[in-house]
């Protein structure tokens, strides 16, 4: 029973991490997209629920916005790669999409569990699942709708899957190599699928590993990585091919349709800079981010990375360890060619690395605690001293830190369900419905998810472009009743612009 204590206490985090992260997509985020990431996401996937990639451009595109959804020769589709609006469209086939991510943040939180069992012990393992179960990153990105939570998983299961193919020593993998060269080339090749650049900065490591393995390895090591490289490569090479059924062109990036400008590297055209993307705002985000780090990669002010640097130390002469850590810092180094950074839940952009950041804690955790060698744990000071202060640090995250930063996903952008009401009571049917608002979008973005794809029926809603455009767009539409909606008086619809 001892033995299978620390299984049990990773399932329970396992079970704790994905009903937290439902009950935050519940109360917080209302189970609504608030970003345009989501919007798209959650678009893309409803569309792909019903078979399809894509949906014909509505007559005058630009009255019917979705936000990161473009229209291009008569298509209308999501700007994003086809990885995560193709799982999340298995949630929506269920009527729960929202239950994707905080499945995957379970998940997730096992495969931490097991590579950090696999590293350093159970006792660190279970330590890093504790980390990442609670941290405010992993609670905000997967009680949304954004593609992150996916990313991560693929990532952990990739490092598992590699370090069990070419285990150190050059012994036999504990389990079929066929099976784990599927599971690594499958996982590097749908992260490619989901998020291209988190693909190249999680395998740069590894790829270094690569070389040591051509070099020096055996036929068998060599051909498990030919393999695992090429079901990597297959998975990968559909990415263009979907650019080609949406766009006719192998090589135009949908994100391009949307904004010319959003580009990975430096110079002019990269970014919304005069100048261009440079060496300076590269530094300037990769601060801002990391910053953000600081607090809410394990919600502990300022010191999140406190243990990191006890477990490099104590990881120093572990291959493996290395490599696992390595993830987190080439995802900084990569994204600092992107244009922008990102705080808003947290330093997204390097969300891959938190298995990364929470093993090598967790390691440091147990070393510094005693609970890594038979002639530490005798010295009872130490466990207690390290004990007590990891447990006050995370009762100072779940009791103060978590509570706040969750609370400022609560209607963020002015997204929530209360906006809906207005329009679910008038149960208009077949109708089409102009909104006009003096703010910006986000005002008409609170009531989309109440018309097609995202819901069924025969309700259109439409963003007022001004009253010529709006006159055009209802005599497109003469075939059905035409409403004015003015969300500064919400209960009230007019059969004629106020």
């Amino acid at each position: 029973m001892r033995r299978r204590l620390p299984d049990l206490l990773a399932l329970a985090l396992v079970l704790a991490a994905s009903l937290a992260s439902a009950w935050v997509s519940s109360v917080y985020f209302e189970r609504i997209p608030h970003l345009e990431d989501e919007f798209a996401n959650l678009w893309e996937a409803d569309v792909m629920a019903t078979g399809r990639i894509a949906l014909p451009s509505p007559p005058q595109p630009q009255s019917f916005l979705v936000p990161f959804v473009v229209d291009d020769h008569g298509l209308r589709f999501g700007k994003y790669p086809p990885g995560y609006p193709a799982a999340l469209s298995l949630g929506a086939r269920a009527g729960a999409p929202w239950l994707v991510n905080a499945l995957l943040a379970g998940f997730s939180v096992w495969l931490i569990y097991r590579l950090g069992s696999r590293l350093t012990g159970k006792a660190a393992g279970v330590i890093a699942a504790v980390l990442a179960a609670g941290s405010p990153m992993l609670m905000m990105l997967s009680g949304s709708l954004m593609s992150h939570d996916l990313s991560l998983f693929l990532t952990v299961a990739f490092c598992l899957a590699w370090f069990d193919l070419f285990p150190r020593g050059g012994g036999a993998p504990p389990v079929p190599a066929p099976l784990l060269i599927a599971v690594a080339g499958g996982s590097l090749g749908l992260m490619a699928l989901t998020r291209p650049l988190t693909a190249v900065a999680v395998a740069l490591p590894f790829m270094v590993h690569s070389a040591f393995i051509l070099i020096r390895g055996d036929g068998r090591r060599r051909a498990r990585l030919l393999g695992m490289a090429a079901i990597a490569g297959a998975l990968a090479a559909l990415l263009p091919v979907w650019q080609w059924a949406l766009t006719g062109d192998l090589f135009t990036n949908p994100y391009l349709l949307w904004w010319p400008y959003d580009k990975v590297g430096f110079g002019l055209g990269f970014g919304r800079m005069a100048s261009g993307h440079n060496l300076h705002w590269a530094y300037i985000n990769t601060r801002f981010s990391l910053r953000a780090g600081l607090h809410d990669l394990f919600g502990w002010p300022y010191i999140s990375w406190l243990f990191v640097p006890f477990g490099l130390w104590a990881l120093r002469r572990h291959r493996d360890g290395w490599l696992t850590f390595a993830v987190a810092p080439v995802l900084v180094l990569v994204y600092a060619a992107y244009w922008i950074g990102a705080w808003l839940m947290g330093p997204r952009y390097y969300y891959d690395g938190l298995g990364a950041m929470a093993v090598v804690s967790g390691a440091g955790i147990a070393w510094l605690a005693g609970w890594m060698s038979e002639a530490a744990r005798a010295v009872r000071w130490r466990q207690a001293v390290v004990g007590v202060g990891v447990i006050v640090l995370m009762a100072l995250n779940v009791d103060f830190y978590l509570p706040a930063r969750l609370e400022m996903m609560r209607g963020l952008y002015g997204m929530d369900r209360e906006r809906m009401i207005p329009l679910q009571q008038a149960n208009l049917g077949r109708a089409l419905v102009i909104v006009r608002t003096s703010v910006d979008w986000t005002a008409y973005g609170s009531l989309l998810t109440l018309t097609p794809p995202y819901a069924g029926g025969d309700l259109l809603l439409a963003y007022s472009r001004g009253r010529l455009t709006d006159a055009r767009l209802a005599q497109l539409f003469a075939d059905r009743p035409v409403y004015y909606y003015y969300t500064d008086t919400p209960y009230v619809l007019y059969r004629s612009p106020r």
